[in-house]
């Protein structure tokens, strides 16, 4: 009954009754109430009439909640519906909102009892705003400022709503407001700008005692400053006004946000001297509040929240500030002092103990140390050097000129760079190879999961560091080898303190001379080996261990001028893999892997002294040297010695090494095909089957290192394993049921079924030119594997046998065509059967199947044309339904394979028939996902199939219509006209919320703008916000694009200087002959 009441809206609502139906959907109520309440208030926010209620809630509604309601019906018709409304109504709301914010703000008492509410009715304030200011409510600013010099707390709710107005336009506005109201507003906001700021002066310049006030003016203060015209900050009292405040603890850290927007500003040398001012004025008034000689960390530590806020927003103020100004405090002799004070300060400041303060500090000390070792760098070349600190280069005499004043700049900061390089050794961050930690609990043990912000860190220190290194190579040399000896001695002996050490000198590698690397070196790996000889321990030695590993690890170059050592490196690593502490056998692993792709040359040469290469003496002690090994580190172990023996060029003696690595596996594998053969059901045994799979790792492990060299070997087991493969697994699913698919047995057998496909396709993929090889492999594998995939359930097939193909399709390319209606046959039907139930099961099949798909449609795409149309139309209904997955990378590949599709079949005979049957549904399904805010990752490509049908429609490859003669009575001038009709209508039925002219304004520019890319994606991005589908969220994605060109950019920079890219991370064939 009472639910009937309230959805009759043709009389004023019920708000007692509303009261309580809101009260039971917030709890009171029981589990069926609340349930109720839910279903009422949903339907009464979804009616379209429900909005003219508001008012008669807002006004006699007791609970907030149901004001809250209220609102939120409100912000619904303002967001969506606004322009639609009369303007009676419009006005009528405006005015209401306006008159009930001041009334609550009006006295002290109301204004605090009903501060959520107020806050809620000021952002309702300025979703209207948005529609109406400045065009239908010019009066807005002087009417707001005029208001708030009637009273405190009025004046205090004016700056919370100037506060959000200017984060609306400024901060919030992408991809909320089309660029023209942004603009608008912007200009609104600044040609204004001048009673708010008297506004604010007036409250600061002594108008007001309150604490509340100030404190909101001076946030206003602190979101207006970012935009505001400079003259209202260096050529009025403001900057005194604030610094005034500084030295008061209530306003002491929002005045220095405000201080730090200021110091962010840059706009030429025209307020120079006012920073400068401003600088020495702060920093005398910092001396008395926090005094040089404190010790910050230990501060901060213990200090209260506000004082920790203190901390981090000084860092804030002294980056922001040095970052924009720090040259015009480094051109006069006074100022020297206080900016070596300042940079001391910050350097303190970087030894705080949380992360947050760190990052800002770190950001900056890498922008200084590029730009002093950008200068240096470029000595060598003084245009370029003149030009980056912006002087002409008339005469060659200038050059000196420049030359000393850049080494007066680097003597200046000689001392802070030096006291910044111990900073960067004592705090440096944990490198991904590191794979031994401490625990919470003090222990040391085997890292379980990857920290991403820590190895984000890593990356910037270890960029910085470099620079310092080539700032100054002796101190940074003296520094790491002093706080090592430091480490012998035990006077400074902690792990934390060894492992930052030995992280920051593998991080260097490459930045030094190689004589001065290598001597630093010798004295480094010297010290850790004698440091774990003399230290006592399990713990103390893992963690020595994980160092040592790490440090050679880092230094190829090194390792590959001195076999002595490289050869000493390798057996002490031997040694840690039979170390049983968790984490340490694994590194030991990884670095011999990482060692030998470095090196591999060396190890299969007679070196100087010895009788052997290093491989076969290794392969002689091969079953001892893995004893203690897991599973998983010897398949790392075979593919280091893969690796080496992948270096020797003499064929003869590289089968003979790649015989004896097998020798082990192989015996096994003999023995076990040789004892089913006599009896099949070995293979149901757990630990065969185990054994199976580690034989088949060890061998998809050696296949990657060796590709087309390990065909001897591969030749030896291809037959019996598909023997096996086809054998295991369908009859032991089919005889046990639906549930036997999920039982460890048949996961464990699966398994085998999985790797033997891998070990196919790690071959296949990585045997270079060497077609017969799948002329060879290909036809056996036909029936064992797609056969058995078509026959099994699909609960039993391997998605792995989509991937192999696709893996033989791209290597073998337009070779597969005859095979292609074959593999059609047995797994397009039954795949897609599986995946088009729903977008969640069988996600590996889902995949793998439109990878296969793309590789048919780029390699073989005459097999594709010769499909019956029943077929392609299954092809092109799996594409659509790939596109439409929010699963990114399935919708990505969909995507990508729709677009070879459409240019292969305009290029094709078949343009016509193609475009005719499929062109409108594309074109509908991408403007689906296109402004479906689920699939905002896949705008690139969106973008780019809207663009490849316009420009088709345009160019002439359709010579017959796009529309069908007998449904359409009339007929069009050309396909372009239809195609533009057909748009619209589509558009105009999916967002009625868009006039007719904006939709046909819309269509119309994507014509004008379809030959350029980048005019026809941003005024689809205009459109997105305009249709109010995208808004209020995180837009980044529709910018995804232009963000990976600039990281490229950034990497071929990065290539230039040594160093700077790890040398584990260049892809050469290190020259270790």
């Amino acid at each position: 009954m009472a639910a009937e009441k309230l959805r009759d809206l043709s009389q004023p609502i019920d708000v007692n009754l509303l009261d309580a139906t809101v009260a039971a959907f917030y709890g009171t109520g029981s589990k069926d109430e609340r349930t109720a309440a839910d279903h009422i208030l949903r339907e009464l926010q979804n009616n379209p009439d429900m909005w003219l209620q508001v008012v008669h809630i807002l006004s006699n509604a007791q609970n907030l909640n149901t004001k809250f309601f209220a609102l939120q019906v409100l912000e619904g018709v303002i967001k969506y519906r606004w322009n639609a409304l009369p303007v009676e109504q419009r006005d009528g709301m405006r005015n209401y909102i306006s008159e009930v914010i001041v009334k609550l703000s009006s006295d002290e008492i109301s204004f605090r009892r009903e501060r959520l509410y107020v806050n809620k009715l000021n952002i309702i304030l300025i979703q209207i705003l948005k529609h109406e200011w400045p065009a239908r409510w010019r009066s807005f600013i002087p009417d707001l400022v005029a208001a708030a010099k009637t009273s405190e707390t009025i004046c205090e709710n004016c700056m919370a709503i100037l506060k959000l107005l200017s984060e609306e336009v400024f901060d919030f506005s992408r991809g909320e407001m089309t660029q023209q109201k942004i603009k608008e507003l912007k200009q609104s906001l600044n040609s204004e700008f001048q009673l708010i700021h008297e506004l604010c002066l007036y409250v600061l310049s002594a108008a007001s005692q309150r604490t509340e006030l100030i404190r909101s003016t001076l946030a206003t203060l602190h979101a207006f400053l970012t935009w505001i015209p400079l003259g209202y900050i260096f050529e009025s009292p403001l900057l005194e006004t604030l610094l005034n405040f500084f030295h008061v603890p209530a306003y002491r850290n929002l005045t220095l946000q405000c201080l730090t927007e200021v110091a962010v500003l840059n706009f030429g040398d025209f307020y120079n001297m006012q920073y400068v001012k401003m600088y020495n004025i702060f920093m005398g008034q910092l001396q008395s509040i926090l005094p040089p000689n404190t010790n910050i960390p230990d501060a901060y530590a213990l200090g209260s929240g506000e004082e920790q806020a203190f901390i981090q927003n000084l860092a804030m103020f002294f980056t922001s500030f040095f970052k924009s100004h720090i040259r015009v405090l480094e051109s006069s002799q006074e100022n020297l002092p206080p900016l070596l004070l300042g940079l001391e300060y910050l350097i303190n400041i970087s030894y705080v103990d949380d992360t947050e303060v760190f990052k800002v500090c770190l950001d900056y000390w890498n922008s200084l140390v590029l730009e002093l070792f950008e200068a240096h760098h470029n000595l060598d070349n003084p245009a370029a050097t003149a030009n980056m600190m912006g002087l002409q280069m008339p005469f060659p005499g200038i050059v000196d000129g420049i030359g000393s004043q850049l080494l007066q700049r680097r003597q200046l900061y000689g001392g802070p760079m030096s006291k910044l390089r111990l900073l960067m050794i004592c705090r440096m961050a944990k490198p991904e190879e590191v794979l031994i930690v401490e625990d919470e609990n003090g222990n040391i043990v085997r890292e379980t999961m990857k920290d991403n912000d820590v190895l984000v860190q890593y990356k910037i220190m270890r960029e910085t560091l470099i620079y310092l290194s080539h700032l100054d190579h002796e101190d940074t040399e003296k520094q790491m080898l002093k706080k090592l000896s430091k480490q012998l001695s035990g006077e400074d002996w902690t792990w934390n303190n060894l492992n930052t050490l030995c992280w920051a000198i593998g991080s260097i590698s490459g930045s030094m001379m190689e004589e001065q690397e290598n001597r630093f070196l010798v004295m480094v790996i010297r010290d850790l080996l004698n440091l774990c000889e003399i230290t006592k321990g399990k713990d103390n030695k893992a963690v020595i261990a994980s160092n040592i590993m790490y440090v050679v690890g880092q230094y190829p170059r090194f390792l590959r001028a001195h076999w002595k050592f490289l050869k000493t490196v390798v057996n002490k690593l031997f040694e840690f893999m039979h170390e049983t502490h968790p984490g340490v056998q694994d590194m030991a692993c990884d670095t011999f892997l990482k060692i030998v792709q470095k090196c591999k040359r060396k190890f299969v040469i007679v070196q100087v002294g010895e009788s052997e290469p290093f491989v076969s003496e290794l392969l002689t002690t091969l079953p001892t040297t893995i004893a203690d090994l897991e599973p998983h580190q010897i398949h790392t172990f075979y593919e280091s010695v893969g690796q080496m023996i992948q270096a020797e060029s003499d064929p003869q003696k590289r089968d003979e090494y790649l015989q004896r690595l097998m020798e082990l596996p192989n015996q096994k594998w003999a023995e076990i095909i040789g004892q089913a053969r006599q009896n099949v059901g070995l293979l149901k045994e757990q630990d065969v089957i185990r054994a199976v799979l580690n034989i088949l790792q060890t061998n998809t492990s050696v296949a990657s290192s060796l590709g087309t060299y390990f065909l001897s070997q591969i030749s030896l087991i291809f037959l019996d394993m598909l023997n096996v493969y086809s054998e295991l697994i369908s009859t032991t699913v089919a005889e046990g049921g639906p549930y036997a698919s999920r039982t460890s047995f048949v996961k464990l057998l699966r398994s085998v079924k999985r790797e033997t496909l891998k070990l196919i396709e790690t071959f296949l993929d990585k045997a270079e030119d060497q077609p017969q090889i799948g002329k060879q492999f290909v036809p056996p594998m036909m029936d064992p594997v797609l056969g058995d995939y078509a026959r099994n359930l699909p609960d039993a097939r391997e998605s792995e046998v989509l991937s192999l193909f696709a893996t033989i399709i791209n290597k073998y390319k337009g070779a597969m065509i005859e095979d292609v209606p074959r593999i059609f046959e047995a797994v397009f039907q039954c795949t897609l059967e599986m995946i088009t139930k729903n977008f969640e099961d069988y996600p590996e099949h889902r995949l793998k199947f439109f990878s296969l798909l793309r590789a048919i449609a780029a390699y073989c795409f005459p097999a594709l044309i010769r499909l019956s149309s029943e077929q392609l139309k299954l092809v092109m209904d799996s594409i659509i339904w790939a596109f439409r997955h929010t699963e990114r990378n399935i919708a990505e590949t969909g995507l990508n394979l729709l677009l070879e599709m459409l240019k292969n079949f305009q290029a094709s005979d078949f343009c016509n028939q193609f475009y005719r049957t499929y062109f409108l549904t594309i074109e509908q399904e991408i403007f689906a996902v296109l402004t479906d805010t689920f699939h905002k990752p896949g705008f690139k490509l969106h973008v780019l199939v809207l663009q490849h049908l316009f420009c088709l429609v345009e160019s002439g490859s359709l010579t017959e219509p796009l529309w069908d003669a007998t449904t359409v009575p009339y007929p069009y001038p050309s396909n372009a006209m239809f195609v533009r009709e057909y748009t619209i209508k589509l558009l105009g039925s999916s967002f009625p919320n868009m006039t007719a002219t904006e939709v046909t304004q819309f269509v119309n520019g994507l014509y004008e703008s379809r030959a350029d890319l980048s005019a026809f994606k941003n005024h689809i991005r205009d459109f997105l916000v305009q249709s109010k589908e995208f808004s209020a969220q995180d837009n980044k994605d529709l910018y995804a694009e232009e963000a990976a060109a600039q990281r490229e950019r950034e990497r071929q920079r990065m290539l230039t200087i040594p160093g700077l890219i790890a040398p584990n991370e260049i892809q050469d064939e290190m020259l270790d002959s």
